[in-house]
């Protein structure tokens, strides 16, 4: 079993059944055997994307998509806030960074197609990012 946590675009993607996200990554995500995390941090995200008028999203609807596919959500704690703050200065994304962190802290893989993460996997604790 591998535990993911989905990158806001990834997630966006799935959603959408965008074919920016490959089939490997398709089959990655669908595996049964995995368990598959949605950060609130990427909620925010797209929920402020959404009132900016940035993306075009039902939110009312969103958490209930995400349960549908199967995914848990992912609260951010207190350790995940701190967390954020012994990351290294790699780039200043507040959500990316929250992402890093709760990867790190509750060791889980980042799925996405941002190449920062790597540069996180180098130099901080936790499992190398699945970019797609």
């Amino acid at each position: 079993m591998v535990r993911l946590l989905l990158d806001t675009h990834v997630l966006l993607w799935w959603l959408s059944d965008d074919r920016k996200l490959a089939k490997d990554t398709r089959d990655i995500i669908a595996n049964p055997n995995n368990d598959v995390l949605v950060s609130s941090a990427s909620v925010w995200e797209i929920a402020i994307k959404a009132a900016l008028g940035r993306l075009e999203i039902e939110l009312d609807d969103l958490e209930d998509a995400i349960v549908k596919n199967g995914f848990r959500s992912l609260p951010i704690e207190y350790r995940h806030a701190v967390t954020v703050g012994r990351l290294p200065a790699v780039h200043r994304d507040p959500f990316d960074r929250m992402l890093v962190a709760q990867a790190s802290v509750e060791e889980l893989r980042i799925v996405s197609h941002d190449r920062v993460f790597e540069r996180y996997a180098l130099s901080a604790e936790g499992l190398p990012p699945i970019i797609v």
